[in-house]
């Protein structure tokens, strides 16, 4: 479902915003909105990931 999702988003992002019959015209989306899904789809694959941040605790030899 969401790989669907990603797939349509892509396709919708790539392909023109607007097109009209016989005269030929055609409106790209804009860049701004490009932009704004390239981030959400990266974002998207980044938090399949992981956290990226882990947390330990050090303890020093010697200390009780």
């Amino acid at each position: 479902m969401a790989e669907d999702l990603e797939q349509t988003i892509r396709e919708s992002a790539a392909g023109p915003k607007r097109a009209q019959g016989d005269s030929g015209s055609v409106e790209q989306h804009d860049l701004t909105d490009q932009i704004q899904a390239d981030r959400y789809l990266a974002s998207k694959e980044a938090a399949k990931k992981g956290l990226g941040v882990r947390r330990t605790k050090v303890v020093p030899p010697g200390a009780v």
